[in-house]
């Protein structure tokens, strides 16, 4: 029996990655999958080097990577495509994409299913102290405040051109919390899932760039020295009671938004209790890094070169940036709406921390009041808009799924 080392050799050439990229260059799309796998290498850097969100970013970069890679069959964007298609027979079949799918189809089907931003959740939560909110209600005006951005994101991108839906998972990366976006989005436009998700995240790491300059514009000199008094002590009633009565309330005012609050809500409740340790030390660490993985690799697997590189992709970076900063200049001026009506009491740059990301907002809003005064700790007072944002930018993400869902 004879080999035939060049057909060997030609027939290992037609089936790699690198006949399906050159050899359909222009014609099947060879040149996006080339620039995403650029795109890719460029986030890495900015996670691995410039430590932009690194726990997320290289996660996300590398199942960017990985999906892009022609004929490996790690992600099926198609299946997907059926599983939404209400005329085909795999419409809503995880069963079809268990047995069809590659592996990032198996790590998506915990995204498609909500499953993941909870479990995120309800780390967040178990590593969350209520207990400056508690000792200083108001500070939910401020989070409230804060979700500015998200509705003024919403109607800038019905009038780009998105349908309603899409809007709504736009509007909510200016709520500056990306399971929360990834959980709305996966709900309402999951084709535009990697943008967003790559959008709400690096607008999170570039918080001590983007906010800053906005706390100086939108407050004086002299609101940003101003020196908060400690707030009370809470009890240890207080924060047990706090997770049961906000999960009752908000479930029943907005069913929609029951698994995000219900799973913070219990996460915080382990954290509490005093006699749960071992859960809350199991979610904040082991499942919370867990899930972070499989999390991140789903989510940048659908960043494909056909869906991500439109015209789309841009608008959204852009919105998403608007959003963003209107979230921060909402919860300022609420901030100096509260500063005057208190009478000088409370300082404005706390209301920049409204926006969610915990508890880099809070630091900022700290480090930005130590410039105008050494002797200002601003830290546990920002904890109060800050924490009150993660539950704003869910009830906000729940209103916009029950009204588009």
């Amino acid at each position: 029996m004879s080999i035939n080392v060049g057909e060997i050799l030609l027939n290992l050439w037609n089936d790699s990655g690198f006949a399906a990229i050159f050899s359909g260059f222009l014609s099947s799309g060879g040149w996006q999958n080339l620039v995403m796998i650029i795109i890719a290498c460029v986030l890495l850097y900015l996670g691995i080097v410039k430590q932009f969100e690194p726990l997320l970013l290289v996660g996300i970069a590398f199942g960017c990577l990985l999906s892009n890679l022609p004929s490996a069959g790690l992600y099926n964007q198609e299946l997907w495509t059926n599983f939404m298609d209400a005329n085909h027979e795999a419409y809503h079949s995880y069963g079809v994409i268990m047995r069809e799918g590659g592996l990032l189809d198996i790590f998506y089907i915990g995204v498609k299913a909500g499953l993941y931003p909870c479990l995120i959740f309800m780390g967040v939560g178990a590593m969350t102290d209520f207990g400056p909110l508690l000792s200083n209600p108001k500070s939910l005006l401020l989070g409230a405040a804060a979700q500015l951005g998200v509705f003024a994101a919403f109607f800038g991108a019905v009038a780009m051109g998105f349908t309603g839906s899409e809007a709504a998972s736009i509007g909510i990366i200016g709520g500056a919390d990306g399971p929360t976006a990834i959980f709305l989005t996966t709900q309402l436009a999951p084709h535009l899932l990697g943008a967003i998700a790559v959008a709400a995240y690096s607008y999170m790491a570039l918080i001590p760039l983007i906010q800053p300059p906005f706390m100086k514009m939108l407050t004086t000199a002299e609101q940003r020295k101003i020196k908060m008094v400690q707030t009370r002590t809470v009890s240890k009633t207080e924060k047990i009671i706090f997770p049961i009565l906000v999960t009752v309330f908000v479930a029943l005012l907005l069913p929609d938004t029951a698994p995000l609050i219900g799973c913070l809500m219990l996460g915080n409740l382990f954290r509490e209790t005093g006699v749960t340790d071992r859960l809350s030390d199991t979610v904040q660490n082991a499942l919370m890094n867990i899930v972070t993985i499989l999390l991140s690799t789903a989510v940048g697997a659908t960043m494909v070169g056909s869906t991500f590189l439109t015209a789309e992709t841009l608008k959204i970076v852009v919105l998403g940036v608007c959003a963003f900063v209107l979230s921060t200049c909402g919860g300022l001026i609420g901030g100096v709406v509260m500063c005057k009506l208190t009478g000088g009491k409370v300082n404005p740059l706390i209301g920049s921390a409204g926006v969610s990301a915990v508890p880099m907002a809070a630091r900022v809003a700290n480090k930005e009041g130590q410039k105008a005064n050494p002797a200002n700790f601003l830290l546990m007072h920002a904890m109060g808009p800050n924490v009150a944002g993660v539950i704003g930018s869910a009830i906000a993400a729940g209103f916009l799924l029950s009204v588009f869902g």
